[in-house]
């Protein structure tokens, strides 16, 4: 399949992308560079600098809603991109009624009690939609323990048990190999296995 019959095919999906931070705005750049239709981005947090060593922002964006920045950096790669941006701090109720309507959705947050809990909305209120989350990615080296596994609709990306510590920080390329597999993943569920 050539590049433009798979920008033809995905401009027809929406993903949902829970968190606009490593993983997130990563994750975005990745769909948004290959084509994805629609993208609905929610995160509450400002672009900090200690954020530019993983996160796909830039200097001048220092303090700027991460939703807001995103936005601007997305629409600047491809301008096609349809884009849907919450600036809100997710819970179990506005994450159901946000993401409703997606073909896939993708967990980017940073603490495992907000990955516990869309994992409960998706499997309680919809098993139908495909999820796809991210655990496991801090420090550096050991590329090769970074794997997929998949639970039904569920697919987990990471080594699963590299967590964030003081002395285990997200580091760019760790946390840019999940971003890239878990947009990878997406892929695959939209457009089957590609070899």
């Amino acid at each position: 399949m050539t590049f433009d019959k798979i920008k033809q095919r995905l401009k027809h999906y929406t993903v949902g992308i829970a968190g606009a931070g490593g993983l997130g705005s990563n994750i975005a750049m990745h769909l948004t560079r290959v084509g994805i239709g629609k993208l609905i981005v929610a995160d509450f947090d400002v672009v900090q600098e200690s954020n530019l060593n993983r996160q796909f922002y830039f200097r001048h964006q220092l303090g700027h809603k991460k939703v807001d920045a995103l936005e601007a950096n997305l629409l600047a790669t491809n301008p096609e991109l349809r884009i849907e941006v919450h600036d809100t701090k997710l819970d179990a109720q506005s994450i159901a009624k946000i993401y409703n309507d997606v073909d896939v959705m993708v967990e980017a947050f940073d603490k495992a009690e907000m990955k516990e809990i869309i994992a409960e909305v998706f499997q309680s209120e919809y098993p139908n939609i495909p999820l796809v989350m991210g655990n496991g990615m801090a420090g550096w080296g050991n590329s090769n323990d970074m794997q997929v596994h998949q639970f039904g609709n569920l697919y987990i990306c990471g080594d699963g048990v590299s967590e964030i510590a003081d002395d285990l920080p997200p580091l760019s390329p760790r946390v840019g190999i999940c971003a890239a597999m878990q947009a990878n993943v997406v892929l695959e569920i939209l457009l089957g296995n590609g070899r």
